[in-house]
């Protein structure tokens, strides 16, 4: 079995390195030919993949792909990957699931109420837009070849590296309060669980979307003191959204506000979590070193 993974990101590099010896052979694509290098030197099978440019040898290791992981962002001129490769990918006769990573963004804001796969999707900025005509492109493109697409909407995503316990650790933590105002998260382990569980879903005709989120919605501030708390040290102050200096992307976060259901994930796909919640999430990286010298 042969997967191709489409933009190696933080998860699909946490994908790859934990779950890529149960593949005959795994291949993924960076952005320029400095990272390709220095990544095959160290045995893996990296394909250069830019706006301006691309590996010859893509489109070979695309026909050979029995899967495919695409993590690739949009942009306003749309999916470069559907743009520049769809030919080829129409042509991978051994092409039978894609999994798409996409995000809970797409359905926009909903006033802190809960939704689940059927809530009807309603962007609310440029970046969730792109992303829904992404999800709608590569559906599409599974529908032609009679192939499987499941579109994975992930929630904020926190693991090894990249989390509270990192930023208190870097002075960067902070408590910022919003009156209502929750996150949904999951863990990077719990999205590549998810991701397994995608590829080996039964109906091989399937066309999905699965949301990907932990157990339980929590406001922000919340999370940055249980890190805290684990750490033995003091919490930063809190700080009034209202008045809080936040970059416009930052602030943009804070204009949505739901609760996501992860009921079909882990009921319908199987996915048993490794962090329902954040505290098993905190607790598991505080073991493993995060956030200590």
């Amino acid at each position: 079995m042969n997967l191709l993974i489409l933009g190696l990101g933080y998860s699909a590099s946490h994908y790859a390195h934990t779950r890529g010896a149960s593949y005959a052979r795994v291949s993924a694509t960076v952005r320029s030919s400095e990272k390709r290098d220095a990544l095959r030197a160290q045995g893996v099978d990296a394909q250069v993949f830019a706006p301006d440019t691309m590996d010859d040898t893509l489109r070979d290791v695309i026909a050979q792909a029995d899967r495919l992981l695409v993590s690739i962002p949009p942009g306003a001129s749309g999916d470069p990957a559907l743009a520049r490769l769809r030919e080829a990918l129409s042509q991978a006769t051994r092409l039978r699931s894609i999994v798409y990573l996409s995000t809970i963004g797409v359905y926009g804001d909903h006033g802190g109420a809960w939704i689940d796969e059927s809530t009807t999707p309603r962007p609310s900025n440029e970046r969730s837009i792109w992303r829904l005509a992404a999800e709608d492109g590569w559906r599409a493109l599974a529908r032609e070849k009679g192939c499987a697409a499941h579109v994975l909407r992930l929630a904020g995503i926190y693991g090894p590296g990249q989390n509270a316990l990192a930023n208190l650790q870097a002075g960067t933590a902070r408590r910022i309060v919003k009156q209502g105002q929750v996150f949904n998260r999951i863990h990077v382990e719990d999205i590549a669980r998810a991701i397994d569980a995608a590829f080996a879903f039964a109906d091989q005709q399937a066309d999905r979307v699965w949301n990907v989120s932990d157990n339980e919605p929590a406001p922000p501030q919340d999370v940055v003191t249980y890190a805290a708390n684990l750490l033995g040290v003091e919490p930063p102050l809190e700080l009034d959204f209202d008045t809080a200096t936040l970059s416009p992307m930052a602030r943009s976060f804070y204009a949505e506000c739901k609760r996501c259901s992860n009921r079909a994930m882990r009921e319908e796909l199987g996915v048993a979590l490794a962090c329902p919640t954040y505290r098993e999430g905190m607790e598991q990286l505080y073991a493993a070193g995060e956030g200590r010298a």
